[in-house]
């Protein structure tokens, strides 16, 4: 049975992920929920798993050192890496979305917007026909209109918490995120029964 290479998200999209596999019927390791390890074996199914930050996982597939993923939407469409995106798992769901302070207009002449989804952000207003200054972020983007350095900020809301709390309002929804099961086209082609399998087994779950 050929050995599959898994590469996961650590936080929210992980510990969902993994109990959906465990509801399929795989049997993990139990210290893989809480290892501070980077790679893991699950020696009774044959997978080694790569631990990852949620922008990595796309490369690591892509690049084949990975054979298959799981990675959010919002990663999958601010990346467009070289990938077939297998199946919805439906795990992790939130949505990408403009917010900024309350009752505020845009600059008329250049609005700026943070934001850490670059790509993504620029497709939503050109979209719209409006031309936008991007200021790229990686942490804390809730800061940019406190601080006066954009007019509106692109991110992910989950439960609009962190906005409220910060003094932001949402105004536009953009897209919805759930997580996707991704695999390196060549690893398809090779392992393709093994990948297969794994599909419909979570495919089953996700639907229940």
């Amino acid at each position: 049975m050929d050995e599959l290479t898994i590469a996961m998200p650590k936080g929210r999209i992980f510990e969902e992920a993994y109990e959906l596999l465990v509801k399929a019927g795989y049997d993990l390791p139990k210290e893989l929920d809480d290892s501070r390890k980077l790679i893991v074996e699950a020696p009774n199914e044959r997978f080694r798993f790569i631990l990852a930050k949620p922008m990595d996982v796309p490369v690591y597939v892509e690049h084949g050192v990975a054979d298959i993923g799981i990675a959010g939407k919002d990663v999958m469409l601010e990346l467009d890496r070289s990938v077939h995106e297998l199946l919805d798992l439906g795990i992790s769901r939130c949505y990408i979305a403009t917010a900024g302070l309350p009752n505020t207009e845009m600059n008329p002449v250049t609005p700026r917007i943070a934001t850490k989804y670059p790509k993504i952000a620029s497709r939503f207003y050109r979209g719209k026909g409006e031309q936008v200054e991007i200021i790229e972020l990686n942490g804390s983007i809730e800061l940019a209109p406190m601080i006066g350095l954009a007019d509106r900020i692109v991110d992910i809301v989950s439960t609009g918490k962190t906005l409220k709390e910060n003094g932001l309002v949402e105004y536009e929804q953009i897209v919805d995120i759930t997580s996707r099961l991704i695999a390196n086209p060549v690893s398809y082609r090779l392992k393709q029964q093994r990948i297969r399998e794994l599909v419909e087994n979570l495919r089953k779950q996700a639907k229940a």
